[in-house]
């Protein structure tokens, strides 16, 4: 890389850029006049963040300035280019950094970059150059690049003190007017002057207009008077050399002295204060606090009161705060008790109506009580509330909420919030009459503004506590809090070696509710479910909501027999009518529940027991189900069946099997059924009646009944091309009711068997599929039937099919079930179904089929009762397609 000019005229424009320090334009102005001495194609100059990130402060590229970007130094040459030597790749810089998209993005070729370095020796920034054709280096470029970063690294070094010192300015002023605002707002005067004759103020509060009659501005290095020119000529000396007597033993300094007002009077004056001194022990300025004290001394016991408080719970927070605050005020006041409160609105919401308090701080001869609640109607705080401030100098003796104190007089204020809202009372309580508050009023009149900022600070803290922790429709614990208290009281049982029991609920037919009546109807109910449940289970342990329709219950050192009673009373407590808006709603309950150390030795597992129980209760009848260690296995191996069924699909390792279909009158083959078999190498043959129900479950039906119909189609076609002519009739296949959902059914399957005619298909699907959506069911079996398909019925008798529908379907054949089959020789009932279902096919022009079919007898009288068509053992197992080919197929 050669420069474009001479050096004069180079190190003349560098310096012109020196011109530029402190302007915006700086590192614009640099990385232009860069670009055109160096003749290279992009510079950059950028800030080096902590986080290892660079944020450029200007960017020149292909003669113009780009937008200032962020990006990670990780991976790029300008993460080598932080070091003292400048760092060079004269060419193929973007093979060398491949994951660098800034440099595709620029087309660079060769990169050279140097670090900024701050005047400590910080490293602060980085000055890239790149050019889109190899990069060489001359002594002078080299030179160039230098002095740049130079000017560079002391611009953004600049930049950064400056960034510093406007920050250290900010907290400086924040200071200044927190400082500002507490001695503002306190009564009195407070200062700061200069150890001389004249008291020369520096900085005074807003108090000492009040109390002198002059402003703080008059004051101040004695503009309109001196503070020693005020003084009475009487106190002068004395004051002063009790000062200086004070600070020369390194004291504070306590005086009382007349001041002159600027209305002519003089004013009686206590200040306490203390000198200031530098790290070499040099006296700076004078510090302190002035207060009136011409009233009488009560006004001064106030002063030391509120200080005295004021002091103790300024470095406290939370309760710390009330607990000292109350403490220190009884204790001021010569009080036998006292305590902060928060109120409670009215159970119906008004603001206005108060109903119960809780105290958040209680003292009661020196010792702190636990938190109380009481009503506030009839007792002393109802009083404060409603007139702000309220005095018992002697009356009947007084029980004190939460104790067993007999008191005679109190004095109260009422806690107001910002907008002027009554939030809490203040309280102290005497066993004696009292016969003067003017001291304690005072005090509390002065203290309860910090007290009431304070609580309501609290309470909204609370308010943001119980949204994060509370079921906002039932006022229960949520789940976050629940799963808390769960750890909880897990490490307590577990240290205390105890018991602990989990039930979790599950509201059973809830969800259909709230579909068919609306959400708000359904909070109602939760509502109403959740009283009841709370009614029962208060005695008991915790109860929560974790959902939408689930509960939870913790129990501690739960009895076995106590677990079985309760489970049994939480189900009978949801069980009865529940009455809204005129309409009855009947409800069930699904419990499962587990225990802590019988079942499980972790919170965590517990609940997770629990979640297994709950899930097997659901599917039960009595809807009632306590954990097994054998549901936890069934749960893993259904998990892992899961597993291995999707990967079977995917992989193509099941197989189909083929049952044939044959006419009861000429005992030919009319057809047969497609099974589907699926051999684990682990786990060998897995039954159909497990895997097939879990395929449904868990959502691999789809898939499972694609794969079914695209083999029946390729096995179809096999037959087809051997001799013989392939299979007669119908191949029959099982649909799903999650596949028969879909409208596009007809087509899907017509994409899934291509090659196939659907003359040569039968779909099967069972009578309680079919009923699920009766209107879509009929609209699809149309469609299928207009495009060829055959369709059956299968299990029918099982279901609930309303005839009228039944004529509607345009269904071929009605499979009767095996359950009637199978014991209709002996059994009547099942005789009289199956000839019904006979009659009422051929009535609707359907042909029938009979499943289960395992003996002569009962084919025999099958065929007697018109039955068209059968499978079963008796006729032939179902066999894999090579063997059913040459039983069946094979002439």
């Amino acid at each position: 890389m050669h420069t474009r000019n001479g050096p004069a005229d180079i190190f003349r424009q560098l310096a012109e850029c020196v011109g530029h320090s402190g302007s915006p334009r700086f590192y614009a102005t640099l990385v232009e006049r860069l670009a055109a001495i160096l003749g290279v194609d992009h510079v950059l100059v950028a800030d080096v963040t902590q986080c290892n990130q660079a944020e450029t402060l200007a960017v020149w590229s292909n003669g113009r300035l780009l937008s200032n970007i962020t990006y990670p130094l990780t991976g790029t040459p300008c993460e080598t280019a932080l070091g003292r030597e400048p760092c060079l790749y004269f060419r193929n810089v973007q093979s060398r950094f491949p994951d660098d998209k800034l440099l595709c993005e620029l087309g660079a070729e060769s990169y050279l970059g140097r670090a900024l370095y701050a005047a400590d020796g910080a490293l602060i920034g980085l000055l890239a150059v790149l050019k889109n054709s190899p990069m060489q280096l001359n002594n002078l470029a080299g030179e160039v690049l230098q002095i740049a970063a130079a000017q560079a690294g002391a611009e953004l070094d600049r930049q950064k003190a400056e960034q510093a010192l406007r920050k250290s300015e900010a907290v400086a002023r924040e200071s200044e007017r927190r400082m500002d605002t507490l001695l503002n707002h306190l009564p009195g005067m407070a200062y700061r002057c200069l150890n001389d004759r004249h008291w020369t103020m520096q900085v005074v509060s807003r108090g000492a207009e009040a109390l002198t009659g002059y402003r703080p501005d008059e004051l101040q290095d004695n503009r309109l008077t001196s503070f020693a020119a005020l003084i009475h000529p009487d106190d002068q000396g004395r004051l002063y050399g009790e000062v200086q007597s004070a600070i020369a033993t390194h004291r504070p300094y306590r005086v009382t002295y007349q001041l002159l007002h600027r209305d002519g009077g003089y004013r009686w004056m206590w200040e306490q204060g203390q000198a200031v001194r530098d790290e070499t022990g040099e006296i700076v300025c004078l510090e302190g606090f002035i207060s009136d004290v011409t009233d009488q001394q009560e006004s001064q016991r106030v002063q030391n009161a509120v200080v005295q408080v004021a002091s103790t719970v300024t470095t406290q927070v939370g309760d710390g705060y009330f607990q000292q605050l109350i403490a220190t005020l009884v204790k001021v006041l010569e009080a036998d008790a006292g305590f902060i409160a928060l109120l409670h609105t009215s159970p119906q919401g008004d603001e206005s109506v108060y109903g119960q308090a809780t105290t958040v701080s209680m003292v009661v001869e020196g010792v702190q009580r636990d938190k109380h609640t009481f009503a506030l109607r009839g007792s002393p705080c109802e009083q404060v509330v409603l007139e702000r401030e309220a005095v018992m100098h002697d009356g009947p003796p007084l029980m004190l909420p939460g104790t067993l104190l007999p008191t005679r007089a109190w004095i109260g204020r009422r806690l107001d919030n910002a907008n002027g809202e009554a939030i809490g009372v203040m309280m102290v309580f005497y066993r004696q009459p009292l016969t003067t508050n003017a001291f304690a009023t005072s005090v509390l009149q002065i203290l309860s503004t910090g007290a009431a900022a304070e609580l309501e600070r609290r309470r909204d803290h609370r308010h943001m506590h119980q949204l994060a922790y509370t079921d906002s429709t039932t006022g229960l614990p949520n789940r976050v809090r629940f799963m808390e208290l769960l750890a909880q009281m897990w490490k307590e049982a577990q240290q205390g070696e105890h018991g602990l029991s989990l039930l979790l609920l599950d509201i059973r037919r809830f969800k259909e509710v709230n579909d068919l009546h609306g959400h708000q109807v359904g909070d109602q109910l939760l509502v109403k479910v959740a009283e009841r449940l709370e009614q029962i289970s208060r005695s008991y342990g915790s109860l929560a909501r974790l959902s939408g329709d689930e509960f939870a219950l913790l129990v501690v050192r739960p009895v076995p027999s106590d677990i079985g009673h309760l489970v049994e009373q939480l189900r009978l407590a949801v069980k009865p009518p529940l009455y809204l808006e005129r309409r009855a709603f009947q409800l069930d309950v699904s419990i499962g529940f587990a225990h802590y150390p019988q079942d499980v030795a972790e919170a965590g597992e517990l609940f997770n027991a629990a979640s297994i129980a709950l899930h097997h209760a659901k599917r039960r009848e009595k809807s009632i189900c306590p954990y097994t260690q054998a549901m936890r296995h069934a749960l893993q191996r259904r998990q892992r069946m899961t597993e291995r069924l999707n990967a079977a699909i995917s992989e193509h390792q099941l197989e189909l099997y083929f049952q044939p279909q044959v006419d009861l009158a000429s005992g030919r083959l009319t057809g047969a059924e497609a099974l589907c078999r699926w051999y684990d190498a682990e786990w060998g043959w897995v039954s159909p009646g497990e895997f097939i129900p879990l395929a449904e479950e868990r959502g691999l039906i789809r898939a499972l009944g694609d794969w079914v119909l695209k083999a029946s189609a390729r096995q179809l076609m096999e037959w087809h091309n051997q001799p013989g002519g392939g299979l007669p009739g119908r191949l029959s296949i099982n649909i799903s009711a999650q596949q028969f959902a879909d409208p596009e059914l007809t087509s899907h399957i017509a994409q899934l068997t291509s090659g196939v005619s659907p003359s040569a298909i039968a779909l099967e699907l069972t009578e309680s599929d079919f009923m699920r959506d009766p209107d879509q069911a009929v609209e699809i079996t149309h469609t299928m039937r207009q495009a060829g398909y055959a369709l059956s019925i299968d299990d029918f008798g099982t279901g609930y099919s309303s005839l009228s529908y039944l004529r509607r379907f345009a269904a071929d054949a009605l499979k009767i079930d095996i359950s009637f089959v199978r014991e209709m020789l002996e059994n009547k009932n099942d005789r009289a179904i199956v000839q019904t279902i006979i009659a009422m096919a051929k009535a609707l022009e359907m042909k029938t089929v009979a499943e289960g079919v395992e003996t002569r007898d009962q084919a025999s009288l099958l065929a007697e009762m018109g039955c068209n068509e059968a499978q079963g053992y008796w006729f032939g197992r179902p066999l894999p397609a090579d063997e059913f080919a040459v039983q069946w197929l094979t002439t």
